[in-house]
């Protein structure tokens, strides 16, 4: 099975750790590399505003200096460590990359194209085009950060905490289609979290990187057709956007109280 990878240039746990993963138990044909200009981020926030407004943006705001200040740093470390596990785990591979600007862009395109791969996973923030996400024989996949339908688009992990809701703190395998998270669900992963110890990037990290074998079992069940999709029909779906401080600063406070 030969796969490909998309990912961030900032995101070594993906960029090195992942790749190397994949790479242990299919062929890795290449590993496109997302280097985003600010720009495209700006965009990113001036679409959150006209989401939750602008009271609420200043909220998500605030959770990211607090999160600069007092939380960046511990999850640095942690990220470290764990990508120091992954590469004494998993060799090194020689992998053909690219740099890109954009999933979306012509040279991104040529360059999955001319890989072949029978499984794309996007491990991007970028919402991929019909045209990049249908190359591969057997379909884009993305690990996303939390239990859909429930918790589609950012941070479900977060928001699955944040309103308490312990069952859906996890994350779900599933097919890239046109929509937000919306795709053929192949299965959910999830770890005995702690909540009152852990950020939420690393509950978000953990769900996959806790995961790796029975993720690696899935990704082959599909690629050789005989994986079957979850039924999802009749469940609430809702989309989340960034996480906010004010219900940060709540869930941490139930779980100090509460134990979760």
């Amino acid at each position: 099975m030969k796969t490909l990878l998309i990912c961030h240039e900032d995101a070594p746990l993906d960029r090195v750790g992942l790749a190397r993963w994949l790479a242990s138990f299919t062929t890795l044909a290449g590993v496109l590399v997302i280097a985003e200009k600010g720009s495209r981020k700006l965009r990113r926030a001036r679409k959150e505003i006209e989401r939750v407004g602008l009271l609420r943006f200043l909220d998500v705001m605030a959770f990211r200096v607090y999160y600069r200040l007092f939380l960046a740093q511990s999850d640095s470390r942690w990220e470290s460590a764990e990508l120091k596990k992954l590469t004494s785990r998993y060799p090194a591979a020689d992998v053909p990359q690219l740099l890109t600007e954009s999933p979306n862009s012509p040279e991104a395109e040529r360059f999955i194209a001319a890989a072949a791969p029978d499984i794309v996973i996007a491990r991007c923030k970028v919402l991929l085009q019909e045209r990049i996400f249908a190359i591969p024989a057997r379909g884009t996949f993305v690990m996303h950060p939390g239990v859909c339908p429930e918790y589609r688009n950012a941070h479900g992990c977060f928001w699955a905490l944040a309103r308490a809701d312990f069952a859906r703190v996890g994350m779900t395998l599933l097919r890239v289609d046109q929509g937000i998270d919306s795709g053929s669900v192949y299965g959910y992963f999830s770890y005995p979290y702690d909540s009152s110890a852990e950020s939420h990037i690393v509950i978000q990290n953990r769900v996959v990187l806790d995961n790796l074998d029975a993720i690696a079992g899935m990704l082959q069940a599909i690629g050789a057709g005989t994986a079957a999709a979850v039924d999802t029909s009749g469940r609430a779906s809702a989309v989340w956007g960034h996480p906010w401080l004010t219900r940060y600063v709540r869930w941490k406070l139930r779980a100090r109280r509460f134990g979760r």
